[in-house]
């Protein structure tokens, strides 16, 4: 029998050992159901081939040598990745729609004696489920951001916020992006379908009874959009303000970016991206510091003559509902546990109101 998948949920294959995406690694590198492994019965270029024979030549001969090309590689797979499972290893199967190539794969485990299941409708059913929470269903989660200029340490405060019980959504974690134009980190960011796929699997752990902390983004994280239904989520959010020092921040900053400032001819190449925003001379001398090893003068000159405005011209016309506004001359792990402890009383306090 097949099986639905009718919702999100964290626990929703909970009743199969293992989850087989038998799509190509191509396929499956750019998005893949949550926990799945990639078995796939043709490789990226097999399936080129096959795809061009079926529209140049005939539908009958491309699933002929199809049926020959799967049946080779679901060899291999049980020859080597599968030659552990025993008896009663239930696996769940899906390929793009739950078609030829799952159900050629299924079989043969079927035939086998493994109790394998079709995910129904394939990669393409769960796909558009997260699309549908994501971009047309409203969010029933009420989304509190944490906002303040770049180097308030917002991200080290939403994880000891997560330390200290409160629920939050990363979304620059979900994104790998520290959500400016520097902020690339040194994995790339994962596709636009994976971003939504980690998304939507992050949202349905949360409580929507809850207050939920995330960060105040931009609609775009990196190179990642940010779903149409959660920036509506959280362009309504009440916000709370982390107001720290420019010397505080540009220390932070300093410490939040070392991976970037280690390779220094790295950070010459974003630096330089900066021009279109500043004057040419001010960038030159940004490139200075950077040479000389001056990153605390960079990262306040920067934050100070870009950043800063930039945020200044994002919050205009804002309207949404400030909880607070938490000061901070310094930025050190006992402060921001501090700051996280002040988020959490007026979340507290605006629950009670």
């Amino acid at each position: 029998m097949a099986f639905t998948l009718d919702n999100l949920r964290p626990d929703a294959f909970s009743n199969f050992d293992t989850v087989i995406d038998v799509r190509s690694p191509a396929e499956f590198a750019e998005d893949h159901v949550p926990g799945a492994i990639n078995l796939p019965v043709m490789s990226n270029e097999e399936r080129a081939k096959i795809g061009t024979i079926y529209v140049q030549e005939s539908p009958f001969k491309a699933r002929k040598l199809g049926a020959a090309i799967v049946a080779r590689n679901a060899a291999t797979h049980i020859e080597t990745k599968l030659s552990e499972k025993d008896g009663g290893w239930q696996p769940l199967v899906y390929c793009w729609r739950g078609g030829q190539r799952s159900g050629s794969f299924a079989s043969i485990l079927s035939q086998i004696g493994w109790r394998a299941e079709l995910l129904d409708g394939g990669y393409r059913s769960y796909r558009g489920q997260v699309v549908k929470a994501l971009y047309e269903d409203p969010l029933p989660h009420r989304l509190t951001l944490l906002d303040g200029n770049t180097g308030s340490a917002k991200t080290a405060i939403l994880h000891e916020l997560q330390r200290q019980g409160v629920q939050v959504l990363d979304l620059e974690g979900l994104a790998q992006h520290r959500g400016s134009l520097l902020g690339a980190m040194k994995d790339e960011q994962p596709s636009q379908k994976m971003f939504e796929t980690r998304l939507a699997l992050a949202l349905s752990k949360l409580d929507p009874n809850r207050p939920i902390v995330a960060e105040a983004e931009s609609s775009k994280i990196g190179e990642r959009l940010i779903p149409a239904s959660v920036w509506k989520t959280m362009r309504a959010g009440a916000r709370i303000d982390i107001a720290a020092t420019l010397p505080a921040r540009a220390r932070f900053l300093t410490q939040d970016y070392a991976d970037v400032l280690e390779i220094p001819e790295h950070m010459a190449e974003r630096l330089d991206k900066l021009r279109p925003y500043c004057s040419h001379a001010r960038v030159d001398q940004w490139l200075v510091y950077l040479q000389a090893g001056q990153h605390e003068t960079l990262a306040s000159e920067l934050m100070e003559h870009h950043y800063d405005r930039s945020y200044e011209r994002a919050r205009k016309g804002r309207e949404s509902e400030v909880l607070g506004t938490l000061k901070a001359d310094a930025l050190q792990p006992s402060d921001i546990e501090r700051l996280a402890r002040g988020v959490n009383d007026l979340l507290n306090q605006a629950q009670t109101t």
